[in-house]
Parts: C-alpha cells; sequence; structure tokens
C-alpha cells in the first residue's frame, strides 16, 4: 500500500476559509487599535500646550495672539513629532483688561487617517470632542473620545 504525502485541497480550502474568517474580525479591530493610538498624540500634545499657555500666563497675565498665543506659534502647526493632527490656539481679543481665554484646537489630518477628529481644550481646562467621523460617537459628556462607542 502506498502513503500520500501532503494535503488535499478541501484540507486546504478549509484553512483558506478559516484565515478569512480571522481577517474579517481582527482588521477592523486592528484599525480601531490604531486610530484610537493615533488619538493619544493629539491628547498629550494638547496637555502639554496648555501648560505652556499656563505657564506664559503666569508672566504676561494675560492670554492672546500677541502674548500667550504667539508663544506656540513656534509649535504651531504641528509641534515637533506630530504627525496625525495640527493645532491652533485662539484668544478673544475684547477683553479690556487683556486676553483672559484661549482654546486650542486638534484637527486631524487627511492623509493620516484622521479625518473629521476636532479636539479642543481652553483655559478652564475642558476637554471637548467637537468632531468625529462616521461610525464613532461623540462623548456624553465633554471629554476627548477615546472609543469608537464615544467612550472617554
Amino acid at each position: 500500500m502506498r502513503r500520500m504525502h501532503g494535503f488535499t485541497l478541501i484540507e486546504l480550502m478549509i484553512v483558506v476559509a478559516i484565515i478569512g474568517i480571522l481577517a474579517m474580525i481582527a482588521l477592523p479591530a486592528y484599525n480601531d487599535y490604531i486610530t484610537r493610538s493615533k488619538i493619544q498624540e493629539a491628547t498629550s500634545q494638547l496637555s502639554d500646550l496648555r501648560v505652556k499657555l499656563e505657564s506664559a500666563y503666569m508672566d504676561n497675565r494675560m492670554y492672546g495672539t500677541a502674548k500667550v498665543c504667539s508663544i506656540t506659534a513656534t509649535l504651531l502647526p504641528s509641534p515637533p513629532g506630530t504627525k496625525y493632527f495640527k493645532y491652533t490656539c485662539a484668544s478673544d481679543n475684547a477683553n479690556a483688561t487683556g486676553d483672559q481665554t484661549y482654546t486650542i484646537t486638534a484637527t486631524g489630518v487627511d492623509t493620516e487617517g484622521m479625518k473629521d477628529f476636532i479636539l479642543t481644550i481652553d483655559e478652564t481646562q475642558t476637554k471637548n470632542t467637537t468632531k468625529v467621523p462616521p461610525g464613532w460617537a461623540l462623548p456624553a459628556t465633554k471629554c476627548w473620545v477615546q472609543k469608537k462607542g464615544g467612550a472617554c
């Protein structure tokens, strides 16, 4: 009796089907994981820029384009080491005692897969997610979105 070596076509098709099913489950989960890791760039940079603005406020006693927001001008729109978000700083110029408010905004870069993500922080340390892409939910509270379902 001759002994057969190798795999049958049916066995190979079963293996390919199993790999296909695993890929259908794993790839979307992996893509969500990668997106969540990219959001961390924005949250850490917004926090860092806020600390820099608050430190400058201690010296100038006001926020504003001429004072505090301009200290970040060398860092905007892309602080060193950033890739997925662009950053802007805005303050009110209407206050007679000087600018007392600011808002730093992180806007996702379309070409890096972060289209429609917009996160902000202001002088009261209010963190807000103002826009998310389709399929993501805005958080119910003022915070930075971390997961697709709107969790912070």
